[in-house]
């Protein structure tokens, strides 16, 4: 055997977790097409076969940009998972009141600003919009955005009571400006390690050294338009990196926990 085998085989692996990001696209529900790409089906039980090896004790279903504004697919999707899964989605700063309230109801815990994708544009009124949510209904603000782009948007995260960043960001040369939001409280993803160009590992041991609360581990299923899928290996990549069974629980299971309020 190796060393690195053996590192591999000592590394302790995480007894439960919360998938704090995936993707159902149910065909069933409108699906629209982004930047020309249109999304395989991806059911409910292709999320839990693919997973079935895995402690997966709840989860956070994620709004694609797919889905547009269009949250029909959630209801069903939510009711299938069960009571330890939430949901984050698309939603824009016009929307009401009321329905705000209704989809909290439903298990909506958060509005996702996907500038990647194009979903949204501007951020003119990120801070109100990201106040009201939270003021209205408890919600957050989750960004996918590059992080070489967050110059503009940091400055307005950090006014936030509650806000998370996806995929660690994506660039490598954003790590310094995830990690000034880290340290300010936000919560970020460690997920997408397909479509990210972070050295995972070496990102994964700077933020949980600059904020041990803030890192969620996600597997990012299907993992639509990524380079490559998600693979086991990826939460052996983390796993590795915290090389402790508390930060290994924090990261892939408490953290998310108290982000969205799930039982373990």
């Amino acid at each position: 055997m190796t060393a690195l085998d053996q590192k591999m085989t000592d590394t302790p692996k995480p007894r439960r977790i919360i998938d704090a990001h995936l993707h159902i696209y149910n065909d069933s529900y409108p699906l629209i097409e982004n930047q020309g790409f249109l999304p395989t089906p991806f059911s409910v039980e292709d999320y839990q076969h693919r997973t079935r090896d895995l402690p997966i004790v709840g989860g956070v279903v994620v709004s694609g940009s797919a889905h547009g504004f269009d949250q029909k697919y959630l209801k069903p999707a939510l009711e299938q998972f069960g009571d330890n899964f939430v949901a984050v989605t698309n939603l824009p700063s016009s929307v009401s009141d009321e329905k705000i309230l209704s989809l909290r109801d439903l298990g909506v815990r958060g509005v996702r600003v996907n500038l990647k994708r194009r979903v949204v544009s501007g951020l003119d009124n990120l801070v109100d919009f990201g106040m009201r949510i939270w003021d209205l209904a408890g919600w957050h603000l989750e960004m996918y955005v590059d992080s070489r782009e967050l110059d503009e948007i940091i400055p307005k995260l950090v006014k936030l009571p509650k806000a998370s960043v996806d995929h660690l960001g994506m660039a490598r040369s954003g790590v310094s400006q995830v990690q000034r939001l880290a340290d300010a409280g936000v919560h970020i993803k460690a997920s997408g390690f397909g479509r990210t160009e972070v050295n995972v590992t070496e990102a994964v041991k700077v933020l949980y050294k600059t904020n041990p609360d803030c890192l969620m581990f996600g597997t990012d299923l299907p993992s639509n338009r990524a380079e490559r899928p998600f693979n086991i290996s990826d939460i052996t990549t983390v796993a590795q990196a915290l090389d402790d069974e508390d930060a290994i629980d924090k990261v892939f299971a408490r953290n998310a926990a108290e982000f969205y309020n799930l039982k373990l």
